[in-house]
């Protein structure tokens, strides 16, 4: 077999254009939460869920940075994977997460 046809597709960071976000399959199997915690809790969580699930979807399109993360930019991608739009809070928290994971 010719190497030429063992060339890898190109990625996101090797694509002249963006690449498409590749939309989940099919959704991951939510396990129940853990029941007696303070009501703030299951609010914290979820919103940390949230803004983790749309900070991996920017990083599939191609917003590496935080300061390219507008809130304008996080909504409509919450839009495009099918996600509530998020308030200004989980919006930050996105580009903490964006921020702190290097």
């Amino acid at each position: 077999m010719p190497a030429a046809a063992l060339k890898p597709l190109p990625t996101q960071s090797t694509a002249r254009r963006p690449v498409l976000l590749d939309l989940p399959y099919a959704p991951v199997e939510k396990s129940p939460l853990p029941p007696g915690r303070p009501r703030e809790w299951y609010i914290t969580h979820n919103r940390r869920l949230k803004a983790m699930r749309l900070a991996i979807a920017l990083l599939d399109s191609g917003v590496y940075v935080p300061n390219q993360a507008r809130n304008e930019t996080i909504r409509s991608t919450a839009e495009l994977i099918g996600v509530h739009p998020p308030s200004d809070t989980t919006c930050h928290m996105v580009r903490a997460f964006m921020r702190y994971s290097r």
